[in-house]
């Protein structure tokens, strides 16, 4: 079971990435019999592994079809970032800081400041997030962030594009860092509440474009 658990994991590791480096698109049918050749896994383990992403709402299941990357809609991505803002700026309110850890969150930050790639800035900047909450107390919160970040990951490949509002989103977590090391709490959560809310705005917008 325990290994099972494993290879589930891996698999899930395995999509993640794909999603990170733009790979995995929406409306891409997962092929059992492909992932399956690509990881040196058994189809029990993904198959466990793609129902997960479905109770995420990565993934959805079609009959006859398979497993498919569902598709965006504005409604959706209104609904996952403003949730995501609320559990962030909570896990981030129950973290604590040392010295190792905001070195690691200053490196992230310089990386995603000097790259020449959207696609590799994304990559870092999901990482940023990542590492940032890492440490909050509360486990369950950082599980459904995770499972909600993922799905939003589609949502920023697609549609964050412009480099400027890249730099500008990474001027805002410089600032969120810079508050953190303060001991500063408050003004990070908040910098971090409009950091989100600046994506919303964004992403509805290109939304609402592309659909227009």
């Amino acid at each position: 079971m325990a290994k099972q658990s494993i290879l589930r994991d891996k698999i899930k590791a395995h999509l993640l990435l794909q999603i990170q480096n733009g790979a995995l698109k929406v409306g891409k049918t997962i092929n059992l019999a492909a992932l399956s050749r690509d990881t040196g896994v058994s189809v029990t383990p993904i198959r466990e592994a793609l129902s997960q992403l479905e109770q995420a709402q990565v993934l959805q299941a079609i009959p006859n079809r398979g497993f498919v990357v569902a598709k965006l809609s504005k409604t959706e991505v209104k609904n996952l970032i403003e949730i995501v803002a609320q559990l962030e700026v909570m896990a981030l309110e129950n973290s604590d800081f040392d010295f190792d850890e905001m070195d690691l969150l200053k490196t992230l930050q310089t990386k995603m400041e000097n790259t020449e790639s959207i696609a590799e800035g994304l990559a870092i900047r999901y990482n940023f997030h990542n590492q940032l909450v890492r440490h909050c107390t509360n486990k369950i919160l950082l599980q459904i962030l995770k499972d909600l970040k993922l799905r939003l990951h589609f949502y920023e490949h697609d549609f964050i594009q412009d480099f400027s509002f890249f730099k500008k989103l990474s001027a805002q977590t410089r600032s969120v860092v810079e508050a953190i090391q303060e001991d500063n709490v408050p003004t990070a959560a908040l910098i971090l509440r409009m950091h989100w809310m600046s994506i919303l705005e964004h992403i509805g917008g290109q939304i609402h474009i592309k659909n227009g």
